[in-house]
């Protein structure tokens, strides 16, 4: 994968990461805040607690920081999938943040 690739990849990860944020509080299911500074994304929930996702662009990789630990992931057969075998990102990060919100959150690509 070329680094262009890998970014607009990256992009439309970080895009839809937003766009669930977005629906998830416009259903009024929780309460997220969402910030993007460049390539990170910081969401913070009602109880302070937070998960950041940020490109790591020279390794093609997306980290996710969570309260259950850190992960990384690359992309591979049309998915982002955690380099250590623990899912797909977005299946992840649906638990995650449902665990940290407190109530069932889903995120979609």
């Amino acid at each position: 994968m070329t680094d262009l690739e890998f970014l607009d990849l990256a992009e439309n990860l970080l895009k839809a990461v937003e766009a669930s944020c977005d629906r998830i509080n416009d259903e009024g299911t929780a309460d997220i805040d969402n910030q993007r500074v460049g390539g990170m994304v910081t969401l913070v929930f009602g109880n302070r607690s937070q998960i950041v996702i940020n490109l790591q662009k020279p390794l093609h990789e997306v980290w996710l920081a969570a309260r259950s630990g850190g992960y990384h992931y690359k992309f591979s057969s049309n998915e982002w999938r955690d380099t250590k075998g623990q899912g797909e990102f977005f299946a992840c990060l649906s638990h995650d943040a449902s665990a940290q919100a407190g109530s069932p959150l889903v995120f979609a690509a």
